[in-house]
């Protein structure tokens, strides 16, 4: 009985062994690095429930005998193939031991260690950033550093960081030749020996020679060169950039105008009540402001309605003074006494008339010195003839109808 149970436990030893035998570590460990980005990976072709433990320590750490080194975990009984060590804070220039199991059911793999130094180990990526100027007939490149994780220039790490610029004559897409190369640690670098209004192609990449690393390039930039500009060019930009002004400012102008002699014809309009109407029709003797008054007032009842008609035309003749002392030599005066009409010319006489007895020949007691003083009278009371041309020449004087129904009668 005894012997059996012993065989038991020998044989549950063994299968409890091979069990734990068949747990293989993981496979094909390696660090994929950028900078300053770092990420152990793995291969896992097994039970897929297995889940996995990542943890490191600094190489000086393991050579102290006295000590049990404490390893720093970074992931446990995580499911992934890959372990993310980024922000460990790992020197760049240290030397650091890592580790990485399987476990699965209580069951642990061997452990698979790798050494990592940044410094020598960590790849460097490409500049993050290139920009292209034209300055003339020359290219200016632009170049921003590679970055750390924390946004630092990678060039506080390695401190022999270069660039090697590679540029070609070409348009992107069109085969390449002459290709030039060259160095430079600076972040503005100029290319010499390019021709003006030519296309140009360039790439940048990042270098360190001490462990002789290198990135791959930046992606590929393309541009045109300058150069002297033709007269002809110069005249066609004036002419445009005259003629864009010219249609864009003489609507605004036109606008402008349109506007101003509205607000003026508004505000202030050509036709203005005269003086004396003002004084009535607004509130005041200097003010613009009408005066408003109620439908219901009596005043407007009390008011007449006024007409305005333009100004009349005044024409006073005076007769010559021959007319009125005697008629024209050879004339009798007429015996119907009836004035006899004269020409044309004195058509237009204000209408006064006088009989042919009394002029036409001196009457007894008649005095032709009270005829001169009533002669005299009459000029000075005729003026000379006004007319509305002399008052306002820009209208028409209005014609005087002659008055052909007076007739004078003589007794």
């Amino acid at each position: 009985m005894f012997t059996a149970n012993i065989a038991v436990l020998f044989v549950w030893f063994l299968q409890n062994n091979a069990e734990g035998a068949e747990l293989t570590p993981p496979q094909n460990v390696h660090l994929v690095t950028l900078n300053t980005n770092y990420t152990l990976s793995w291969d896992w072709n097994q039970d897929p429930a297995a889940t996995f433990t990542t943890q490191y320590i600094a190489e000086h750490k393991l050579q102290n005998r006295t000590k049990k080194p404490k390893w720093s975990v970074v992931c446990q009984n995580s499911m992934r193939r890959s372990c993310d060590l980024t922000h460990s804070n790992l020197l760049y220039l240290g030397i650091f031991v890592i580790r990485v199991r399987a476990d699965l059911d209580g069951r642990h793999s061997d452990w698979v260690k790798t050494v990592f130094c940044p410094d020598e180990h960590a790849d460097v990526g490409p500049p993050s950033k290139v920009e292209l100027s034209a300055a003339g007939s020359v290219l200016d490149v632009i170049i921003s550093d590679p970055l750390t994780n924390n946004n630092v220039s990678m060039k506080e790490k390695l401190s022999g960081l270069y660039y090697h610029i590679v540029y070609r004559e070409g348009p992107a897409g069109a085969p390449a030749s002459g290709v030039e190369s060259l160095n430079s640690s600076s972040n503005l670098v100029t290319l010499p020996r390019l021709k003006g209004w030519t296309w140009y192609c360039v790439r940048v990449q990042s270098r360190a020679d001490f462990y002789k690393k290198s990135s791959s390039f930046s992606p590929l930039l393309c541009m045109q060169t300058e150069g002297v500009i033709p007269w002809w060019q110069i005249f066609l930009y004036f002419l445009a950039s005259l003629i864009g002004c010219f249609v864009i400012a003489m609507p605004a102008i036109y606008g402008f105008y349109r506007v101003y002699r509205m607000v003026k014809a508004t505000f202030y309009p050509p036709s203005q009540l005269p003086p004396h109407f003002r004084k009535y029709f607004c509130d005041s003797p200097g003010s613009d402001i009408p005066r408003l008054l109620h439908p219901d007032s009596e005043s407007e009842l009390l008011c007449d309605k006024v007409t305005l008609s333009p100004e009349a035309v005044l024409q006073i003749h005076n007769p010559p003074l021959e007319a009125l002392v005697a008629p024209p030599s050879g004339q009798a005066p007429d015996s119907s006494g009836r004035h006899s009409r004269q020409d044309s010319s004195s058509s237009r006489d204000s209408g006064v008339y006088s009989n042919g007895s009394v002029f036409g020949q001196q009457q007894p007691g008649v005095d032709l010195s009270s005829v001169e003083a009533e002669t005299s009278w009459q000029s000075t009371f005729y003026p000379d003839q006004l007319t509305l041309q002399d008052m306002t020449p820009g209208l028409k004087a209005h014609p005087v109808i002659p008055d052909e129904g007076i007739v004078d009668v003589s007794v």
